[in-house]
């Protein structure tokens, strides 16, 4: 009878938590429990236990290796429909700006007006009245007025940030980090410890490229890293909370302003129609607290209050408050 091969991952798991030195020092210790507690390595023929090693080593090596290059497959061709999205959606852009314009031809008034209109945009900038200049980025009112906003940054294409030592980005479900190396090296050659809420990047022997608790939670078992072409470390995690933007990786970080993510249309159009729709609601909501104006949520509550106080004339809401 077939075994669930994942029914001691979230023991072994945790067992693996706990060995900092890696793979190598949690099978020391699988092997240290086998030569002590069993007879593992005296109970058979001779050489036995090597062969037994050998072939269960070499079996789940195979499927490694299998399900690593149908994932690969499998990235590689979600890149490609998306690119290939992107690519149509920028000939449609091209197309349009390309479109030649319509000429409209002025009469003497209308041309002096225009001309008298240009001429006071002219000299408004020179009357110094103490306004920022016009080549200064524009922000909103609000942003202006909230504390919360001073020292963000814009986050970068990705929705994520550009820092000196590594490079992460971020979708609702994920955080994709990608860390350089100056030196080709070996996946055993380096130190990456995932946790629930903290993350340890580096190179061993050295100092840690990263090294702090987490923005977020994050799904320990479905968080995964790869060695690319041995200098470029690429780490996904798998966000717990996937209603919510991270603000940054670590809390060491600068933060970015969550409020200037824009999601792109290609990727959102991938979604399924109920996360879709989570997404769009969160959106707009976010556009909502943006304009002063009450949320979806808000707006329904509010909407069943009326309708309440319409139906129940004779009682008094003078006095109560209302969030």
């Amino acid at each position: 009878m077939s075994q669930d091969p994942e029914r001691f991952d979230s023991m072994l798991l945790a067992m693996a938590q706990q060995h900092e030195g890696g793979v190598k020092e949690l099978l020391g210790t699988i092997v240290s429990f086998l030569a002590r507690k069993t007879d593992f390595f005296t109970g058979g023929k001779e050489g036995e236990w090597e062969k037994v090693v050998k072939d269960t080593f070499y079996t789940h090596a195979k499927k490694a290796k299998d399900e690593a290059d149908k994932i690969k497959k499998e990235k590689l061709e979600a890149e490609k429909r998306l690119k290939e999205i992107q690519q149509k959606k920028e000939q449609e852009r091209l197309a349009k700006d390309f479109e030649p314009a319509s000429v409209t031809e002025l009469t003497e008034q209308e041309a002096e007006e225009l001309q008298e209109t240009i001429e006071k945009e002219k000299k408004e900038p020179e009357s110094g009245s103490g306004e920022a200049s016009g080549n200064e980025e524009e922000k909103t009112p609000e942003e202006e007025d909230d504390p919360e906003e001073k020292g963000k940054i814009k986050p970068n294409a990705g929705n994520g940030c550009d820092l000196e030592h590594y490079r992460w980005t971020q979708t609702l479900e994920e955080v994709e980090l990608r860390v350089p190396l100056r030196q080709t090296l070996r996946p055993r050659d380096l130190t990456i410890i995932i946790n629930k809420r903290h993350l340890k990047v580096g190179i061993k022997g050295q100092p840690f490229i990263i090294d702090g608790e987490l923005d977020a939670d994050v799904k320990i078992e479905e968080s995964t890293w790869v060695l690319q072409d041995g200098r470029n470390i690429l780490i996904n995690l798998e966000k717990v909370n996937q209603m919510n933007w991270w603000s940054r990786l670590v809390t060491t970080d600068p933060q970015i302003s969550t409020k200037k993510i824009n999601p792109e249309p290609s990727k959102l159009s991938d979604l399924d129609g109920e996360t879709r729709g989570l997404v769009e609601k969160m959106m707009y909501d976010q556009r909502q607290k943006e304009m002063g104006l009450p949320t979806s949520d808000e707006q329904k509550k509010q909407d069943v209050l009326k309708k309440f106080m319409e139906q129940h004339p004779e009682m008094d809401f003078s006095k109560c408050k209302f969030n």
